[in-house]
């Protein structure tokens, strides 16, 4: 009976996965016409991580290699630029002080929704006047003297996003998804 419960789940998720591609390539077919126009995207993309706690800032090493690690970002400002907190003695700090391009991204894998990934430059900002008015209630107990506590500014250069609610799929043949360049 176990074995007949699996195969059943097997079944269902393969039909679900299949009715999600055959609606994105339907949805894409009929955004070819009419690609969204950028407010539209920055609308959408506001909306999805308004409903996030978390992201990934993806940084590179001095070995080219990629760390990825989990974020409590501010939501992002009127220009896109989201801001975020660290310690000045962690991995990220370096990284970005030797290649400040980084990669934010943000899902949630619970929903199918989509996703948001904001490629830019990263900005190190130790002006404690900025760190106190963007305090938040805990970093009182991770940087007593805030001393340790670097800002990073990720200011945007290309957002992508894929969200279905608004559909905003990928492209038909190339699978590119809607982008906004800064």
């Amino acid at each position: 009976m176990n074995n007949y419960y699996k195969f059943l789940k097997l079944i269902c998720t393969t039909a679900f996965l299949c009715l999600t591609f055959v609606n994105q390539k339907i949805a894409a077919q009929n955004n070819t016409n009419n690609p969204p126009n950028r407010d539209s995207v920055l609308n959408a993309a506001r909306e999805m991580i308004a409903g996030l706690t978390y992201c990934a800032l993806i940084t590179m090493d001095s070995t080219g290699g990629i760390s990825a690690r989990t974020m409590n970002p501010f939501s992002p400002d009127e220009n896109m630029n989201v801001w975020m907190a660290t310690n000045k003695h962690t991995r990220k700090y370096f990284e970005i002080k030797k290649n400040p391009n980084v990669t934010l991204y943000y899902a949630d894998h619970s929903k199918v929704d989509g996703y948001v990934s904001i490629k830019g430059k990263a900005v190190l900002v130790d002006d404690m006047a900025v760190k106190l008015k963007m305090k938040r209630d805990y970093w009182s107990q991770a940087f007593p003297d805030f001393n340790d506590l670097i800002l990073i500014k990720v200011v945007p250069q290309r957002l992508e996003i894929i969200y279905y609610k608004h559909k905003l799929y990928n492209a038909e043949v190339t699978w590119d998804p809607p982008a906004v360049e800064f």
